[in-house]
């Protein structure tokens, strides 16, 4: 599969390079997910990539949490990598707060 150049000459950019057009078939050929991700994915009901991009990465992390999933903050640093193409790694680095503040203000919504 064909990526996107990560950033273009002489310029810097802060966010993720976005999705190729190409989706993935399964949930295991999304980078950084592998087979147990993928598991956990579908005892939630999360079945395909386009299902994960639908809901989200917070979303979805949410939802394995409240199945009782052992759900990792890992994980969602995976998840949002998978989405948007980029190493978990990167993702726990640079986007970190961006989606703590998302499960907080979808835990506080909830209990509205």
């Amino acid at each position: 599969m064909l990526r996107p150049p990560r950033r273009a000459r002489g310029r810097r950019f802060d966010l993720p390079a976005p999705a190729t057009s190409a989706m993935p078939y399964t949930l295991e050929a999304m980078r950084n997910l592998g087979a147990k991700s993928a598991a956990m994915l579908r005892v939630a009901g999360i079945n395909s990539p386009a299902q994960l991009r639908r809901i989200g990465a917070v979303r979805a992390y949410t939802g394995l949490r409240a199945l009782g999933q052992p759900a990792s903050l890992n994980l969602l640093w995976a998840l949002e990598g998978a989405l948007t193409d980029t190493p978990w790694q990167a993702v726990a680095r640079e986007h970190r707060m961006r989606l703590l503040l998302a499960i907080d203000d979808l835990n506080r919504n909830d209990d509205s």
